[in-house]
């Protein structure tokens, strides 16, 4: 009974897809600014340093997927950036944390995006994206919100 109350005090999230240029759809939870997102897809998998993995001009125009399940838990601080600028088109995670917990954080990796203006996705299992890719090799992406307008032929 105390879950139901839970997820009813949730607010409702906004439906986002991945979709990749060999046909695959993904479906997820909308992370960071709306809009639509376009690069080629690629992965880390690392453990730490999303931050700097996001300020790091060699993914500049690339939708970067992180394998690691839980990102944000350390929050953004302003000591941490690579460059000036958030340089990846799309961000792909497992799960955002909320809440970020140490003391150096000024606010959380959803913030962040939606004040860098760089469209996001989470609740989706990003090490089978990371098999998919390396099995099929490097691909473009987009990252949306699904509508009729939006076709296959934009990659």
């Amino acid at each position: 009974m105390a879950r139901a109350r839970e997820r009813a005090r949730m607010p409702a999230r906004v439906k986002r897809h991945l979709i990749l240029s060999d046909g695959t759809i993904i479906e997820g939870t909308a992370l960071g600014a709306e809009g639509v997102a376009v690069g080629e897809v690629v992965f880390n998998t690392g453990m730490t340093g999303y931050q700097e993995i996001l300020t790091d001009p060699s993914y500049a125009g690339q939708i970067v997927t992180l394998t690691y399940p839980l990102i944000g838990n350390y929050g953004i601080n302003d000591d941490d950036f690579e460059s000036d600028r958030i340089q990846p088109a799309g961000f792909v995670v497992r799960e955002a944390c909320e809440a970020p917990s140490n003391w150096r954080s000024t606010r959380s990796l959803d913030q962040l995006l939606k004040e860098r203006n760089i469209v996001g996705i989470q609740g989706l299992d990003t090490r089978a994206l990371t098999r998919h890719l390396r099995t099929r090799g490097a691909m473009r992406g987009i990252l949306a919100e699904r509508s009729s307008h939006l076709s296959d032929a934009a990659l």
